[in-house]
């Protein structure tokens, strides 16, 4: 059997199995975010600390652009917009709006097959930067081997905006020197100064990317929504619904975990348009992305 508690101070969600062998915590005021999570009893999602939530966005959902946007400017609709620059070292502004917001439990199921919880956030001030409103909803739904987040937006303003949508989640591994991702891309995200992104370049992912003792902050579109993190302890399956799918996948000053984020752009899209869609007013936009676990042989 599921159940979910909700701790009032710090205001997260606990969602835990008899078995013992699913747990996850969801922190509220930290954009909705999945801090921990066991699939099967293994630790697939863990506390990075010492490193903070406000340096890693672990987790994060990244709307309305998922990474980042130079010297927070664009242009839209024949219109110049500065957004808040949140990363003064390379003065971007970084990961979205919704982050660091608080979200709402508007529904909650336990069952003795799942449990689901969605969540909500509303956009009700409209800044100089991103002059819209919008609604977004969390829906995290858990079994013992498996977790779907559905997100979905609405456009509650009188005009359409620009968009692009993310998740930041950090994976680990028991052995990230012997751990690989598994992915198909023939095309590369070029970075240049700042981690803006320059242009494409052909690349070949036939063989598993082995992380070994890589520094990675990269970026590769995808030809299929299917990622795989191996591990010497379990596999972790990946998919996204939609077409236009991205992977960037960042290596933190953290020992043995690994960024894997599915985005829907790239950096500085607002500029560049790749991956850059539009939500006209009151239309919605959904996402689905799924994880799976698999026991190694």
């Amino acid at each position: 059997m599921y159940r979910i508690n909700h701790l009032k101070d710090p205001n997260y969600l606990l969602v835990e199995h008899s078995t013992n062998k699913l747990r996850a915590k969801i922190h509220l005021n930290e954009g909705g975010s999945l801090q921990e999570l066991e699939l099967k009893g293994h630790p697939v999602i863990q506390d990075l600390a010492p490193l903070s939530y406000k340096d890693t966005y672990a987790s994060a959902i990244l709307f309305p652009f998922a990474n980042r946007i130079k010297d927070g400017v664009y242009n839209y609709g024949g219109k110049t917009f500065y957004l808040e620059v949140n990363q003064m070292e390379e003065n971007n502004a970084l990961h979205g709006l919704v982050y660091n917001k608080a979200f709402k439990v508007v529904h909650s199921e336990a069952t003795a097959d799942y449990a689901s919880v969605t969540l909500e956030y509303r956009h009700t001030l409209p800044s100089e930067g991103f002059p819209h409103t919008f609604s977004i909803q969390l829906n995290y739904i858990f079994k013992l081997d498996q977790m779907d987040l559905i997100v979905n937006v609405r456009n509650t303003s009188s005009e359409a905006f620009p968009f692009t949508l993310g998740w930041h989640p950090y994976f680990m591994s028991a052995h990230l020197f012997e751990s690989s991702v598994c992915f198909d891309s023939t095309k590369k995200i070029v970075l240049g100064d700042r981690n803006i992104t320059t242009g494409v370049s052909e690349t070949n992912t036939e063989a598993p990317l082995e992380i070994k003792d890589r520094q990675l902050d990269d970026c590769w579109i995808l030809n299929s929504d299917k990622v795989v993190f191996n591990t010497p302890n379990y596999k972790l399956q990946f998919n996204a619904s939609g077409s236009n799918n991205f992977l960037q996948l960042y290596t933190p000053p953290k020992e043995n975990a690994i960024a894997i984020e599915p985005t829907t752009g790239v950096s500085d899209s607002f500029n560049n348009k790749i991956g850059l869609r539009e939500l006209q007013p009151s239309a919605l936009f959904s996402i689905q992305w799924q994880l799976r676990i698999f026991e190694n042989n």
